[in-house]
């Protein structure tokens, strides 16, 4: 693997690949956790809406109480 190091282009050490294949591997399990925690705060607010209409709240009522 080479990689670039103040301009200089120059093949990795077996610790520098060890590390950016690490790096890489917590990226991933970063972007995987974010698109799971996106997933079920969109899940639970489409939840609380339907809660909220399901009491009878008008959308009107629902808007002004998720917007405040």
């Amino acid at each position: 693997m080479k990689i670039n190091v103040n301009g200089v282009n120059r093949d990795a050490t077996a610790e520098e690949i060890a590390i950016i294949e690490a790096t890489q591997a917590d990226m991933a399990a970063y972007a995987t956790e974010q698109q799971e925690h996106e997933r079920d705060t969109a899940a639970a607010r489409a939840t609380a809406l339907a809660k909220l209409e399901a009491l009878g709240l008008t959308p009107a009522e629902v808007a002004a109480l998720v917007s405040a």
